[in-house]
């Protein structure tokens, strides 16, 4: 067995088609778009502005059986105080090749003076974090991945351990709520004068995207996972979600000229990435957009609101924001949502009020690497 680093074009199409080859046959296994994973490869990716990446493939008999993706995030170890490698795309088709890249994934780390590697994590927001460790019978939508049991267990042979996890959910009724909370959703647009922005077409809310991204650099800095993003940032996680998303059922909480809160939710175009098989072409992209128009469940990609007003009812006024504008798309019947930390607990008591069951647990790992 052989482990190379990835930099040809054939090494890019190899590296991104070992989950296809391996879980093609798992229904709960949602392709993610080739041109997804690609983009990591991409040296225009706003990420390489300040950070850089490296890719590894182990090859048996010619044929790539297992990968790994590591980083170095500037931006989150000068914000952190830390010196932490990350790593993400991890796919093996036993215990040896994945110990493989790992083990190279490592000293890539130490060589550049990096004293713990940690992941699954990826460049940005959006990009999923964690490897499934329950829940495997259910399907992962939109950014999650499906991972088989045992590579969880083979992380921990590798002497990774817990970091945290990351919880998702189903809401059967997304959005229907007792009157009481509507009276204190209410009640907090008039005392503090929220307004809701609301959007009608992809191309306005793109020129709006960066206040999201302003509202999350405040709202989720207490967040295990946080980093800042940047504006270049924010438009790459915008180029992945737009093209799927129904601008009508995203908006931002206003105080004055100032955003404060947003709630990012998509129509779930799980069916339609199976159907595309990873690729936009010939039909993907109509199978996508197909199932995105006729889906009936949605996905809760993101909640924040700024701290200022996180006591006050802002959380309320959105949530019931949604519910009211919902009214107009008697086909959503269910939500998932996605990734909330367990160390979250202001989020999870916050959507208690939707009555969401928790049926996915994706772990990160770590391991210590200066006594190695």
């Amino acid at each position: 067995m052989l482990v190379i680093p990835v930099s040809s074009r054939r090494d890019v199409r190899r590296f991104v088609a070992l989950p296809y080859r391996l879980h093609r046959e798992v229904p709960q296994w949602v392709p993610p778009l080739r041109r997804d994973v690609a983009r990591f490869f991409d040296r225009s990716h706003p990420f390489y502005v300040h950070s850089e990446a490296a890719f590894f493939a182990a090859e048996r008999d010619g044929e790539v059986v297992a990968r790994v993706g590591v980083h170095e995030d500037t931006v989150y170890n000068r914000v952190r105080g830390r010196r932490w490698a990350f790593f993400h795309l991890f796919e093996a088709s036993d215990r040896e090749s994945g110990q493989a890249v790992l083990e190279t994934a490592a000293g890539w780390a130490m060589r550049r003076g990096l004293d713990r590697l940690v992941g699954p994590i990826g460049f940005l927001p959006g990009d999923g974090m964690g490897i499934l460790v329950d829940g495997f019978q259910h399907p992962s939508p939109m950014p999650l991945q499906w991972h088989p049991p045992q590579y969880g267990e083979w992380l921990q042979s590798f002497g990774l351990t817990k970091e945290t996890d990351f919880l998702s959910g189903r809401v059967k009724r997304p959005f229907e709520m007792p009157d009481a909370l509507f009276e204190i959703a209410d009640a907090a647009i008039a005392e503090h004068g929220f307004t809701i922005k609301t959007f009608r077409t992809r191309r306005e809310l793109r020129r709006w995207i960066h206040h999201i991204g302003e509202v999350y650099n405040q709202a989720f800095v207490d967040n295990w996972e946080y980093r800042p993003v940047e504006p270049g940032e924010m438009r790459a996680v915008a180029d992945v979600f737009l093209p799927i998303a129904d601008p009508r059922l995203i908006l931002l909480l206003m105080h004055g000229e100032d955003s404060v809160g947003f709630f990012f939710i998509l129509p779930d175009v799980g069916e339609g990435l199976k159907k595309a098989a990873g690729r936009l072409l010939p039909l993907g992209w109509w199978h996508i957009l197909r199932s995105a128009r006729r889906t009936g469940l949605v996905d809760f990609l993101g909640l924040g609101v700024v701290p200022q007003f996180q006591s006050n009812g802002a959380n309320m006024a959105i949530y019931c924001a949604v519910a009211r504008k919902a009214l107009d798309f008697p086909r959503y019947r269910a939500a998932e949502l996605i990734q909330v930390e367990e160390g979250n607990t202001r989020m999870q008591r916050n959507i208690a009020a939707l009555g969401i069951s928790w049926n996915r647990r994706h772990r990160v790992y770590g391991r210590a690497l200066r006594d190695r």
